[in-house]
């Protein structure tokens, strides 16, 4: 149990703290927002450092009655579930009246889901911030089911990353040669600075470096007690070293020279539960096929190019994972594709594949064909009647056998949930 007194110290410093609200205001703040009429509770999950505190502060500017924990400060380690009672009282003592409690890293904590489950059920609004997936699935599933409505956040997306970067963005940015010259630079820049908040503002790779080693050591080889440190590291350069591209459970074992393939699937399940790495399934109408196929792996952010040894060299491949965050940002179901021909993504809205989506660099008599075969392919065998192809500026519009082909830019593409 931990001393009431040392608790006052607590409360009373984090409630002078001043978090910054940042200069950018992020996309999902007014989709966040219109669940603060609803009674269930807000969860934000994300990458360490990705801008989740920052998007807490906007939230907290126009509300009144509320109460902020950090349950990462270092004080709490001897705090437990019965503490929870007490912790409110003083609560009250400093803030008053509470209606609105946000609480970062509270998944700290064990067992929190029942003290939170309680001022939900007394009418109270809680918000919860947290760096791990498992958030939701584990602590959350049993006693909240059905009582949260949750948000992944992600690094800044190139219209955040603009306006970061005090660029304003017109109707006429795409067709001016000027601002669309100026646009495509910004847009290469992003794609290999990526939208870490803090390294965007003094571009110091040691700061990656140490976010990597603290989402490493505290969110994976911590939380799951992780003995074979250099074998987990050793995974994580090879599959930062290998985005966008196949591999198994098995091709894996073997190259770490581990006994079994259970362990490679369980690293790889803590990496993308910490929001560092995520696999991409293969479709197919076979569940059991679909599970048992290879996976492709893609990284939050370009940034963490500074861990793997060749990522940064392929264009490629960078912009390909982009879109691919860009897809998970707008919460999309997705998946890859490999028949007789390849589709990058696939688009899944219920029971039916609504949209397909090639990406290539620059689409070139050497690889057009290629494309465009493995878009027809899926276009046909699902109905779709128009397909995709991102480039890094190119554009055009295609008619193959009857099917339209979009060849758009990427950029442009990423700006069709800012109204442009």
């Amino acid at each position: 149990m931990i001393n009431k007194e040392i608790l006052r110290q607590i409360v009373a410093q984090q409630k002078e703290e001043k978090l910054t609200a940042g200069t950018v205001r992020r996309d999902i703040l007014d989709e966040i927002e219109k669940w603060f009429a609803d009674d269930r509770i807000i969860i934000l999950t994300g990458l360490r450092r990705s801008g989740k505190s920052t998007l807490l502060k906007q939230m907290m500017q126009n509300k009144k009655n509320y109460c902020y924990v950090n349950f990462e400060d270092e004080r709490f380690l001897d705090f437990n579930a019965q503490d929870f009672e007490q912790l409110n009282e003083i609560l009250t003592e400093f803030y008053g009246r509470i209606e609105t409690y946000f609480f970062d890293e509270i998944q700290n904590i064990d067992k929190f889901e029942t003290f939170v489950r309680r001022l939900q059920d007394e009418g109270k609004k809680v918000i919860i911030i947290g760096s791990n997936a498992s958030l939701l699935s584990k602590e959350l599933g049993t006693r909240l089911t059905g009582r949260y409505k949750s948000f992944e956040i992600y690094p800044f997306s190139f219209y955040e990353y603009l306006t970061f970067n005090k660029i304003k963005l017109e109707k006429d940015s795409f067709y001016i040669t000027q601002k669309k010259v100026k646009l495509i630079k910004n847009f290469k820049e992003y794609l290999l600075n990526g939208g870490l908040p803090e390294y965007l503002k003094n571009k110091d790779k040691e700061y990656v470096r140490t976010l990597y080693e603290n989402i490493l050591f505290r969110d994976i080889i911590a939380r799951y007690s992780i003995k074979r440190q250099k074998i987990i590291k050793e995974l994580v350069n090879f599959l930062m070293s290998n985005i966008s591209t196949t591999f198994t459970y098995n091709s894996l074992k073997n190259l770490l020279g581990l006994s079994n393939a259970i362990t490679v699937k369980e690293y790889v399940f803590y990496l993308s539960n910490s929001y560092l790495l995520f696999e991409l399934q293969k479709f197919d109408f076979s569940i059991k096929k679909q599970l048992n196929s290879p996976k492709k792996i893609y990284v939050v952010d370009p940034a963490f190019s500074l861990i793997g040894s060749n990522f940064s060299a392929n264009k490629g491949r960078i912009l390909e994972n982009a879109v691919f965050i860009e897809l998970k940002r707008g919460d999309k179901e997705i998946y890859y594709y490999s028949g007789k021909n390849e589709c990058d993504f696939l688009i899944k809205e219920g029971a039916k594949i609504k949209e397909a989506i090639q990406v290539c660099y620059i689409l070139d008599k050497d690889n057009k064909k290629r494309e465009i075969d493995g878009l027809l392919e899926v276009m046909n065998m699902f109905n779709l009647k128009e397909g995709f192809i991102l480039t890094e500026e190119q554009e055009d519009e295609l008619e193959v056998n009857n099917k339209k082909i979009h060849v758009i830019p990427t950029f442009k593409w990423m700006m069709k949930n800012n109204n442009f």
